[in-house]
């Protein structure tokens, strides 16, 4: 989801069916003893690293407090390992390094998982499906992917979708014009006064997006430009700390509460963790 090279997101879909989940290798400090969930659990607090300018994931809202979807779920996870949780706002950049030096116990921020990514960092089994996919407005005629022949279609620059689409050179070269925007908000926008005739996004963006104006977009069904797979990450081999908040999401999945969470953010349950 987050700016992703086009060369790594290739094998999201080939890995994402063999993501293993917490593995049970050796901790980051090599010691032979892994000691990250006592870590947590003695200082009483899971401290979230993430962007905090990424709705619905996390995001500050008009009162300046952090919410979204994964800020919620980390509350709850928290709650039921019965620490406190601190949220904080990291360069995305700098996100492996902020791990490393304790400043965050683990990342949490609509975080894709790559293969990339797991050779520095220990993930939980995938907790949500995002693929990529095509958003119009619904009256639009454009009904397939085909209907894009010789249409104008715009993507977040620097996004997955954006590196998925430059990448595949003979579905870009179907589109009249492929442009790069500044975020979201203004692709949907642009759509709006016909500035471009489909948006490429992430299915958790768009879900967002049309529960909060309902009638106004469509996904074109049956159309996926990419799948893509959400994991928390945590520092590598931390294995007992990622155990404890998989099994936790694993409890929420089996009890309802995820689905619960998950409607109110996007309309329908897009978690997947335990299936």
């Amino acid at each position: 989801m987050k700016k992703l090279s086009a060369i790594a997101l290739v094998f999201i879909l080939a890995f994402s069916t063999i993501l293993g989940g917490c593995s049970s290798s050796s901790n980051s400090s090599n010691s032979g003893e892994d000691t990250s969930l006592e870590y947590v659990m003695d200082k009483g607090e899971l401290i979230v690293g993430l962007d905090d300018a990424f709705p619905p994931m996390g995001y500050r809202d008009d009162k300046n407090n952090i919410v979204g979807f994964d800020i919620d779920l980390a509350k709850e996870v928290a709650k039921r390992m019965d620490v406190k949780v601190k949220f904080q706002p990291v360069s995305w950049e700098a996100k492996e390094q902020e791990l490393s030096s304790k400043n965050i116990d683990c990342i949490w921020n609509g975080f894709g998982i790559t293969p990339e990514r797991e050779k520095v960092i220990t993930f939980t089994k995938p907790y949500m499906a995002n693929p990529q996919i095509f958003v119009v407005l619904a009256d639009s005629g454009i009904k397939t992917e085909a209907d894009l022949k010789g249409k104008v279609v715009a993507a977040q620059s620097g996004s997955t979708a954006y590196a998925t689409i430059d990448a595949d050179t003979k579905l870009k070269d179907s589109f009249k014009e492929f442009i790069g925007v500044e975020d979201n908000v203004k692709a949907l926008m642009d759509l709006e006064v016909s500035g471009s005739d489909a948006v490429a996004m992430d299915t958790v963006v768009a879900r967002y997006y049309m529960t909060k104006e309902p009638n106004k977009y469509r996904i074109i069904e049956d159309t996926t430009i990419l799948d893509e797979v959400m994991g928390v990450g945590f520092r590598k081999g931390d294995n007992a700390l990622c155990k404890k908040v998989e099994d936790t999401l694993k409890e929420m999945k089996k009890d309802g509460t995820l689905a619960k969470i998950s409607k109110e953010w996007f309309g329908e349950d897009l978690t997947t963790i335990g299936e």
